[in-house]
């Protein structure tokens, strides 16, 4: 008894300081107590103390920061953030390329406009030629036509279908599972210390969705862009004036709702979050209205962090890009995460970066 008593009062010791721990039975019965371990993915480094810093001061009772739980919010950009961008480019221009001018059940309905954004992408890809102005749009629209009429399970299973492919430029990992390895611990790490974390992406949402359901995202925590959904005997009937059958299905339209980027983000994350983050996690300037917006919360200590793809032998990055990007992001008032520095491992230590081959 005595024993038992004195294995409890030092769990709670623990807990007290900060710590986090555990207790787990052994072979004999007997209770020990099994202190947890956090980014073993990680290298010291700035970014990561800031981090853990924040997350101690703020979860601190006595702490004259201390944020309650139901107001620990964090949100999550996905591509280039905890998902990988550069293969060679966003997942959802990959999938996009792909649909239009490789699947063979799509390529010869594909409208012309459909094809045109396609092979933007293609060309882009294969021979460095830019992109259009304006393309997160042209891509948007183009998207939203190609998927029109596909049920939702049936996107999903298209979605899921593509990522299963073998990533472009690497070996020993599919789209599918192409996280980074040390943000998977922040969630961890977040989620552990009473944090809710949203993904707040540019990319389709339902995209999104079939992506992260593999690393326990639920839905309802995904903020992306979107179309406008039918049922699917509805027609042109306003929704309004429809009532959904029990064995009707959600389908897509081809009609763009949103694309959420830059102050998308922040209005969407008003509209469907409800409250303004506390933590905010992106990689690009598509994210710096959603950082700001986090930092402008009045009510609560706030941090926002960058991560930047400056790691040329793990990863297909442009390192003096990524080292510009760096110091604006420090002067904007965010804290930097740099891929090279302050990963030990990106992908995974049996993930290795390759040239990239076409077809």
């Amino acid at each position: 008894m005595i024993k038992k008593l004195t294995v409890l009062m030092f769990a709670a010791l623990l807990s007290f300081s900060g710590a986090s721990a555990f207790t787990s039975c052994s072979n004999d019965d007997t209770e020990a107590t099994v202190q947890k371990t956090y980014f073993e993915s990680w290298n010291k480094c700035e970014a990561l103390t800031a981090l853990q810093e924040y997350v101690e001061d703020v979860t601190n009772p006595k702490s004259p920061n201390y944020i309650s739980e139901e107001d620990r919010i964090a949100t999550f950009d996905m591509d280039g953030t905890f998902v990988g961008e550069l293969y060679p480019t966003y997942f959802e221009y990959n999938l996009l390329e792909y649909r239009v001018l490789d699947d063979a059940d799509y390529r010869d309905k594909a409208p012309e406009d459909v094809r045109t954004a396609a092979q933007n992408i293609r060309d882009f890809v294969r021979n460095g030629t830019a992109l259009p102005d304006h393309f997160d749009m042209i891509h948007a629209n183009a998207a939203a036509k190609a998927y029109a009429g596909m049920t939702l399970a049936e996107f999903d299973a298209y979605v899921k279908a593509y990522a299963a492919k073998t990533a472009n430029g690497f070996t020993g990992m599919t789209y599918g599972q192409s996280f980074y390895r040390p943000m998977l611990e922040v969630f961890e790490y977040l989620k552990e210390h009473g944090f809710t974390y949203y993904v707040v992406s540019g990319s389709d949402r339902f995209i999104c969705r079939a992506l992260v359901e593999s690393i326990g995202i639920a839905p309802n925590r995904v903020i992306g862009m979107d179309v406008r959904l039918v049922s699917s005997s509805q027609g042109n009937v306003a929704g309004v004036n429809y009532t959904m059958g029990k064995e009707e299905d959600l389908v897509r339209t081809d009609e763009l709702i949103i694309k959420n980027l830059k102050t998308n983000k922040v209005l969407q994350i008003s509209q469907e979050i409800g409250k303004v983050p506390v933590l905010s996690f992106g990689n690009s300037g598509g994210d710096s209205a959603m950082h700001n917006y986090c930092l402008s919360n009045s009510k609560h200590r706030t941090a926002a962090f960058m991560l930047v793809a400056d790691d040329e032998a793990r990863d297909h990055a442009n390192r003096e890009k990524a080292l510009s990007l760096a110091q604006k992001w420090r002067d904007s008032g965010y804290h930097v995460i740099s891929m090279r520095d302050d990963f030990k491992t990106i992908y995974g230590p049996e993930v290795v970066k390759v040239p990239f081959t076409f077809e």
